[in-house]
């Protein structure tokens, strides 16, 4: 009977067990056999009124964060802005000018006054007594210092005292008296060469002009200049080590070869400048400015140098570097001049 109780039962024994399987979900096999039976799933209940209404509050409160926190980044932006513009920026330094020729030109030559103003005694550092004897001993400068010339040529000038005596010099005894400067086999041959044309030419003297002395074995521009300067009067640029370095250092020229820098240096000065300059500027390049470290920081004319800081800007410590009477030493003459305030340099000793 379908209306006993029985029946009853089972029909609501089979609505609990299909409702335990749609609470816990079904089993694949469930679901294969609702397949096969070609069975569709119930349309999804509508939510209530309460869920939608808790939907529609959850959308809004989203809403509202989202919005909060778009207005929060929006507002920042302009706190970052002005703060990054209130900052002050650093001053960039303007790019420095650069030094027209004009200026350079008056600039070198205040150096040269103030120069003169430093060494008034400023003199050709090789002893001599004649212009033979001064052709001679600038000669045997080359690729040695001033003082070791000075101790050498005492001996050389009393067995060798004309160009006839050194003309017919042996060139072995002439290569051993001069051995310590240095180089002695090539300078004898000049020597002995030299003044066999100043014997040959002219008449055993030394001539006083440029294109004659510098047709004499051995002998270039810077000799020639030296001898022109001191022996003759005739104004002259030495542009040996010293001279081209400092007029580099100092922006006067870019040059490196002797015969450019003289042009362009002989360019800047008078002519009546020239022989004293060439004193001066070698003199400041031995006693201070010297090659691997000037002494900046004791340098009277740091204020005039575009290369300051080059060396030892420290007063005390570049007061230990400076030489000869700078530095309280003797200087390179064994004969200086009466105005020297240094002491003579020692004799050599055998």
């Amino acid at each position: 009977m379908s209306n006993s109780p029985v029946t009853a039962q089972a029909k609501g024994a089979g609505r609990v067990s299909a409702e335990q399987n749609s609470a816990v979900g079904e089993q694949p096999s469930v679901k294969r056999e609702k397949a096969a039976k070609g069975s569709t799933a119930k349309p999804a209940k509508a939510p209530t009124k309460s869920a939608a209404r808790s939907a529609a509050k959850a959308e809004a409160k989203s809403t509202a964060a989202a919005k909060i926190a778009a207005a929060a980044k929006s507002a920042a932006k302009p706190v970052v802005k002005s703060a990054a513009k209130s900052a002050p920026e650093p001053a960039a330094k303007p790019a420095a000018r650069p030094e027209s020729h004009l200026a350079m030109v008056r600039r070198a030559r205040r150096i040269n006054r103030e120069l003169a103003e430093v060494y008034p005694y400023a003199h050709p550092e090789l002893d001599f007594r004649n212009p033979f004897e001064l052709l001679v001993a600038t000669v045997l400068s080359a690729q040695t210092t001033d003082l070791r010339v000075n101790q050498t040529t005492p001996a050389v000038f009393a067995k060798y005292p004309t160009p006839e005596d050194m003309a017919a010099a042996v060139p072995e005894e002439l290569e051993e008296a001069i051995r310590p400067t240095g180089f002695f086999r090539a300078k004898a041959r000049s020597l002995i060469g030299l003044s066999t044309a100043l014997c040959d030419r002219f008449d055993g003297e030394v001539p006083g002009g440029l294109d004659d002395l510098v047709s004499l074995p051995g002998v270039g521009r810077k000799t020639a200049n030296v001898v022109l300067g001191n022996a003759f009067g005739v104004p002259g640029l030495t542009v040996d080590t010293h001279f081209g370095r400092l007029v580099r250092r100092w922006k006067w020229t870019e040059q490196e070869d002797p015969e450019k820098v003289e042009a362009e240096i002989a360019a800047i000065f008078p002519k009546s400048e020239w022989t004293m300059l060439s004193h001066r500027v070698i003199f400041h390049g031995r006693r201070i400015c010297h090659s691997r470290k000037p002494a900046c920081g004791a340098c009277p004319i740091a204020h005039l140098c575009p290369s300051y800081g080059e060396g030892e800007t420290d007063p005390e410590k570049a007061r230990k570097l400076l030489k000869y009477e700078m530095g309280g030493y003797p200087g390179q003459r064994l004969s200086p001049p009466a105005d020297y305030p240094g002491k003579p340099a020692p004799a050599r000793t055998e």
